[in-house]
């Protein structure tokens, strides 16, 4: 009954925990994302997340679903994990645990992969395909340039940057065309041509953004760059 006692303290300890965290790396790292790895924590949730408890459960550190969840079962894996291998025993799958687990590259290609999904859901769901496709090849020009953050979840979550960041779409879930169409645009399809901006004419307000020369236009949406 101890060990029970003990163990629910811990998970309502997490939980409470898993928000402050949260929120206190957001703050620190919104303007700076482009210079931090993801970390996953209690909490955290995706396609990312079942990539760290597949890896955890082949090494017999995990037993239970591989669900995207972020639960008290991958804390306790990784944790384990972590300290059986010389790694700080927190819980949270950060550079370190996920380069120990051999796993660094994929997780953050899929994460990639996440956030350009949800940006191009946030921003276009309802356009035309290849509309999406335009927005998220205009999220990859701006990590090539000098002049953006250098990581997808750098542009997308870059202070001012995206309409969808500011109100909170960008934490629905997207669709499987949002999905293609992020896939589509990570193999290169640009039919921008090269567009670092996107703007709506009918609703945009902003008298910098109509400086901007326009090379593209499809649905709601024209594009450009300086």
């Amino acid at each position: 009954m101890l060990k029970i006692l003990k163990k629910v303290k811990l998970y309502m300890a997490l939980s409470i925990a898993a928000v402050v965290v949260s929120s206190f790396v957001f703050m620190l790292s919104e303007d700076n994302k482009s210079q931090m790895t993801v970390i996953f924590q209690y909490g955290s949730g995706g396609e990312a997340v079942k990539i760290i408890q597949q890896r955890l459960q082949d090494l017999g550190y995990y037993s239970g679903n591989i669900d995207g969840i972020y639960g008290y079962g991958t804390y306790e894996g990784v944790r384990l994990f972590q300290q059986n291998n010389g790694l700080t025993p927190d819980g949270i799958a950060g550079e370190g645990t996920l380069t120990s687990l051999g796993i660094l590259e994929e997780v953050n290609e899929q994460y990639d992969l996440e956030v350009l999904s949800r940006a191009i859901y946030a921003e276009g769901r309802g356009e035309p395909y290849e509309g999406q496709v335009a927005i998220g090849a205009v999220i990859l020009n701006r990590v090539d340039s000098p002049d953006f953050p250098d990581t997808i979840p750098g542009v997308v979550y870059q202070t001012g940057a995206f309409d969808a960041v500011r109100d909170g779409q960008i934490n629905l879930t997207p669709n499987q065309t949002a999905y293609y169409a992020a896939k589509d645009a990570l193999n290169g399809w640009d039919p921008t041509g090269g567009a670092l901006y996107y703007w709506n004419p009918a609703t945009a307000t902003s008298r910098w953004i109509w400086s901007v020369p326009i090379t593209y236009s499809i649905g709601n949406h024209v594009f450009g760059k300086k």
